[in-house]
Order: structure tokens, then C-alpha cells, then sequence
């Protein structure tokens, strides 16, 4: 199968790099330090979980003119810079080409939408957490190797049944879901609702596992979550609880990915994250005044800076 991954990050890498070691043809889309790392030196995956991954030699490129049409596209771009790269795809589409999205947010394939084409784009989740900790080298920290994909009106297609194919023989575990929304926003419980409090703290898991105080605020984060998703007409059953499953077995170091670029100094997602809350909250009446406060506080670094 030929796949690229537009955005060369932890979650591309990791899960490019699974795809590439099973002999599928894959083309990394990267930029700057990264993509002179990945020429240079290959690609490098530490895993205490399933085991280390390193490829001497792989396919990256910043010019996906070079790359041609594929059979999927991996979409693992940051949210702020979603359309950009979205535009950067189009060398990449064939008449049936998959881009699956595999981003934090809940909007993100209603914006893929107007400049890929509804017939191009599949929702998708990534259940792993993996870190990018120089170029060309990735930390799997937390989490499976597992994406769930799903067509956006539910049914099964052959793109999906091969890319699943090929995505099992990698060592990924690849669940196909009839309600991609659904699972959406469930997992964005977690990235907003925890990941939030997290950063809005500069705490990782375990602190707010062992802090009264901001355990329950980290309950009330997710419950406005599971409220503003109840709205917008959600299946959001075992979402609050799932999150809660997530708290007690994380590991008491990890620390969300908005988190991670705070303190690197990196552009955050949180317009996106806390900040799509408040704004769906606002237009169903539904009270968020965590992700209110979240948002208000995290705004002023939200371009990077620390």
C-alpha cells in the first residue's frame, strides 16, 4: 500500500514507521530539523511497550509533488496549521486516495472537508501518545497501538478494509467504527478535558490523580465536555467514566501533549480544544466556565512562548 503521512510528527512517525518495517510504500511529509534528521539518519521509535523500531533509511520529502498520488494519506498535522497542510495535499489525492485524519479536535474533518473533498475524507483516532524528541525520533509514551477509523456516513469501504489489512500486519491494531463521531468525541474528553487542567495546572496525570482539589476540577472539565457533546446531539454515554478509567491507570509522569508544548515552547492547540467548547457551549446555552477560565489563561501563550 502506498501511504504517506502529511505531518512528520509523533503520532506520523510512529505509526509510519510500524507501517514502512511491514514493507508498505511510505513517503514522510516533513519540514526543517526533522526532515534533515529523518534524511540523514532514518527514523527511530523507543517503545517500553511493544518493543524499539529503527529504519535506516526512509522516503521524506517537503514537496508531495514528489510523492504522487497514494492510497492514504495520514493526516497528523497540528490543528492550527490543519488548512495549510490540507492545501499541501493535493499532489497526494488519487480518485480513491483515504485521507484520514488523525487530529486532536472535533471539527477537524468538517474543515478537511471544503478543500479535499467530502469523498477523500475519513475520520480517525489515535489511541496512542507518542512524543517527538529530536529529529527523526519519536517516544511512544502511553497508550496502544491502535487507530479506530471510520467513512463519514458509516459504511465499509474496500479502502478501509485494505488499509486495516495493512495496518494489522503492522502491529496496529485498526477498529473500524460505523459512528466516528462519536468516538471523537469521546477521546476528546480526555485530550481537552484532562489534557486542560494538565497544562492549566502545569501538572501532569498523576497530580491530579492525587489532588483533591484539582481532581475535582478535572471532573467538572469533563462533565462540561460530555454536556456541550450531549448538545450537539452525541452519543456521549461511558465518555465521563472512560475519562475517569484514564486518570486512576495513566502513569503518574504522563503528561499531555498540550502540555508537552507549553513547555517546549511550541504553538498550542488550545483555540481548538477548550476554546471550541466554550464556543459550542455559548451556542447551545450550556455553561463551561472551566473551559472558559482554561481558554482565557492559556490564550496568551497560545502562539508559543512558554
Amino acid at each position: 500500500m502506498r501511504i504517506a503521512v502529511m505531518g512528520a510528527g509523533g503520532i506520523g512517525c510512529n505509526f509510519g514507521a510500524r507501517l514502512a518495517a511491514a514493507g508498505n510504500d511510505v513517503s514522510f511529509i516533513a519540514r526543517g530539523a526533522n526532515l534533515e534528521g529523518l534524511r540523514a539518519n532514518g527514523l527511530s521509535v523507543t517503545s517500553e511497550f511493544v518493543g524499539d523500531l529503527h529504519l535506516d533509511r526512509v522516503q521524506a520529502t517537503d514537496d508531495p509533488r514528489g510523492v504522487g498520488p497514494v492510497d492514504v494519506v495520514l493526516f497528523c498535522t497540528k490543528l492550527y496549521g490543519l488548512e495549510a497542510a490540507a492545501e499541501a495535499c493535493e499532489p497526494l489525492l488519487g480518485p480513491a486516495t483515504a485521507v484520514v485524519s488523525l487530529l486532536n479536535g472535533i471539527d477537524s474533518e468538517d474543515r478537511l472537508i471544503p478543500i479535499l473533498g467530502r469523498r477523500h475524507v475519513v475520520g480517525g483516532i489515535a489511541y496512542v501518545t507518542a512524543h517527538l524528541q529530536a529529529p527523526g525520533r519519536v517516544r511512544h509514551v502511553s497508550g496502544p497501538q491502535r487507530i479506530a477509523v471510520g467513512e463519514l456516513d458509516g459504511h465499509m469501504s474496500p479502502r478501509l478494509e485494505s488499509f486495516r489489512e495493512a495496518c494489522e500486519l503492522a502491529g496496529i491494531d485498526c477498529l473500524f467504527t460505523d459512528d466516528i463521531r462519536r468516538l471523537l468525541w469521546g477521546k476528546f474528553v480526555l485530550l481537552a478535558g484532562i489534557g486542560g487542567v494538565a497544562v492549566l495546572a502545569r501538572a501532569p496525570v498523576g497530580v491530579l490523580r492525587e489532588d483533591a482539589e484539582l481532581r475535582a476540577l478535572t471532573d467538572v472539565s469533563m462533565r462540561e465536555i460530555v454536556a456541550v457533546g450531549e448538545a450537539e446531539g452525541i452519543d456521549m454515554a461511558g465518555a465521563f467514566d472512560a475519562g475517569t478509567a484514564f486518570i486512576a491507570n495513566s502513569a503518574a509522569d504522563l503528561e499531555p501533549s498540550l502540555l508537552v508544548d507549553l513547555k517546549a515552547g511550541r504553538p498550542m492547540e488550545i483555540e481548538w480544544l477548550s476554546g471550541e467548547i466554550l464556543r459550542l457551549g455559548r451556542h447551545h446555552g450550556v455553561p463551561t466556565p472551566v473551559h472558559h477560565t482554561i481558554w482565557a489563561a492559556l490564550k496568551p501563550y497560545a502562539g508559543g512562548s512558554g
